[in-house]
């Protein structure tokens, strides 16, 4: 979208007349606001693309560290580094085989995550491209 075009949206936006909501109201959504608590952090967590490209390579099999730095093409302390993040987060998991660790991803929530951002992705590409 382009600078202007999101400043029309903005301007769709602004209130016209300030209208206060019931004071209960206002409270009840306020009362509510605990429930996002550490979403920023997981969206902080995956806002870094080579640790999306980690959950998304992990989203399809199960793979180790070494595995994991040469698809990505970087090194191996790199891609633990990303994977210690993802796993503080309990986005993946870890297991030893021997000297070596394999990643998957710790739930099917995080599979459910990516999935519907990239079909929201490739509906905006999608949109853009008709306009």
């Amino acid at each position: 979208m382009s600078i202007s075009g999101f400043d029309d949206a903005l301007d769709d936006e602004v209130c016209e007349t300030f209208e206060l909501s019931s004071v209960d109201v206002l409270d009840e959504l306020r009362d509510k606001l605990p429930e996002v608590q550490g979403l920023s952090q997981i969206f902080r967590v995956l806002g870094d693309e080579t640790r999306t490209k980690l959950i998304y390579l992990l989203s399809l099999r199960e793979l180790c560290v070494c595995d994991l730095a040469e698809i990505l093409e970087i090194t191996v302390p790199a891609v633990s580094h990303h994977l210690r993040l993802l796993r503080a987060m309990r986005l993946v998991r870890h297991r030893r085989d021997g000297k070596s660790v394999y990643y998957s991803l710790d739930d099917h929530h995080i599979i459910t995550l990516i999935r519907q951002a990239q079909e929201h992705y490739s509906e905006e590409t999608t949109n853009s491209a008709k306009s």
